[in-house]
């Protein structure tokens, strides 16, 4: 589960017990190079101490990845803080929490760009607007376009651009 900066208690404590020079036996790291990122991924995790245990049942591990390097040119750090049930290794462990930010980034574009969470359909009409918006997101990236907003500003006012989209056939990958 992600520990974000308002639960400040439980932030707090998961920070103060990887804070300093303290033996931290769970370790992982990942380098990424690529989409305009030179990003370095840092795990380190320990077992939860009791006082967490307590109030978090099934706590096995807290957790703490910091992620830096240049974004888009730019410095770029952010550190997020985590607690777990699962028992697996750093390597499966930071794996899965670069999953977890993978689909974070997606569910991101669609309430950033798509602002999905402002409309307020009823009966079939969320799921229906949801596939929708996944089809046309995904013809983007068919398109080529590593910008979603790029994309949305280049067909939003062409229907005849967004129809070739939709027309076009995928390349096969031999």
């Amino acid at each position: 589960m992600t520990v974000k900066a308002n639960q400040k208690t439980l932030y707090r404590q998961i920070a103060d017990q990887l804070l300093g020079k303290c033996h931290i036996p769970f370790v992982a790291t990942n380098h990424e190079i690529g989409h305009g990122r030179d990003i370095t991924w840092n795990l380190r995790a320990k077992e939860a101490p009791v006082h967490i245990k307590a109030n978090w049942h099934g706590t096995s591990w807290i957790a703490e990845v910091i992620a830096t390097g240049i974004r888009d040119g730019k410095p770029f750090k952010a550190t997020h803080r985590f607690i777990t049930s699962l028992r697996t290794t750093p390597e499966a462990l930071l794996r899965l929490v670069r999953e977890r930010w993978s689909l974070e980034s997606w569910h991101w574009i669609r309430d950033t760009q798509l602002r999905e969470d402002d409309h307020r359909y009823r009966g079939n009409g969320a799921g229906v607007m949801a596939a929708l918006r996944t089809a046309g997101l995904n013809l983007l990236r068919l398109a080529g376009f590593d910008s979603i907003r790029e994309g949305l500003q280049a067909v939003m006012h062409d229907i005849k651009a967004l129809l070739a989209m939709a027309r076009r056939q995928p390349e096969l990958n031999p």
